[in-house]
């Protein structure tokens, strides 16, 4: 497969820190290699911010979505699939847009449902507002501005590995048609949640936040919690999205290198990425 990789390494807008380390660490950690050493073709470009113009978070965080979306678009077309190394998880917006958003859905790994608004979230952290973007819920006049985005519904959208949920958050969830499947859930639940998404969708965008990895398994970041995915878990879970859906496009997320202290979860990314690329370019 001819493989495009958009590094964005950026976090709450500042380059390369904290989880915005994480892209260039991965590249630089062999996973270009990695991936030609499978087979595939691979090409790697960068995101980045002009340094000499000041941008607040939010307005940063908007326009890494829309050059992500250009760029995401311009791979499709020039049929190289998008694999997206990112320090933030509302970079999907971009990736969505760039995919199509009217024609796919969305398997989202992650410990954390991201599923808080500017109204309830206590943390101010407007990562944690990824997937209430794009579906609708909240900053909807800056989502607007993102070339090709429009909100996924509820039906389509299935979070996977998720534990770690603010009570409002989950109030928020439990009044939506997003589907949830727990860690406990997942040799049960998944294929049958996967089985209503296809319903609607044929094409699946794979989004992978790493601390969907129990912290036990794999320090991914700070954010990392107990009671999640087993390694042989996530590759069940995309063996089983790609038994089910057309892989449109990846993301590894949320890596913070400063946390990974013996190299377990630089090598779980790695692994991960190599295998989802595989299945993908089977389906």
């Amino acid at each position: 497969m001819d493989i495009q990789i958009l590094a964005v390494p950026y976090d709450s807008g500042h380059r390369g820190l904290r989880m915005g380390a994480g892209p260039e660490a991965l590249l630089q950690a062999g996973l270009v290699e990695a991936l030609r050493s499978a087979g595939h073709n691979v090409s790697v470009r960068l995101a980045e911010l002009d340094p000499d113009q000041w941008q607040a978070e939010i307005q940063s965080g908007f326009e890494l979505m829309r050059m992500l979306a250009v760029a995401v678009r311009e791979a499709r077309d020039g049929g190289r699939f998008p694999i997206v190394l990112a320090g933030n998880c509302n970079t999907a917006v971009g990736t969505l847009a760039g995919l199509g958003a009217d024609s796919i859905g969305v398997a989202w790994l992650d410990a954390h449902a991201d599923f808080n608004t500017p109204e309830t979230t206590t943390s101010g952290f407007l990562d944690g507002t990824a997937v209430a973007v794009i579906s609708g819920r909240c900053w909807t006049q800056l989502a607007a501005t993102v070339p090709g985005f429009s909100p996924i519904a509820d039906e389509r959208i299935c979070l996977i590995g998720t534990r770690d949920i603010d009570s409002l958050e989950s109030a928020l969830l439990d009044d939506s048609s997003v589907s949830v499947v727990a860690p406990r859930q997942l040799r049960d639940g998944l294929s049958r949640r996967l089985q209503l998404l296809s319903e609607h969708v044929h094409r699946i965008y794979v989004h992978l936040d790493l601390d969907v990895l129990d912290a036990a398994v794999a320090a991914a970041n700070t954010f990392a919690v107990g009671g999640g995915l087993t390694l042989d878990d996530a590759h069940y879970a995309l063996t089983t999205i790609a038994e089910r859906l057309e892989i449109g496009a990846i993301t590894l997320s949320a890596f913070d290198p400063s946390a990974d202290t013996d190299g377990s979860a630089t090598r779980a990314a790695i692994d991960l990425i190599c295998t989802a690329a595989g299945l993908a370019s089977r389906t």
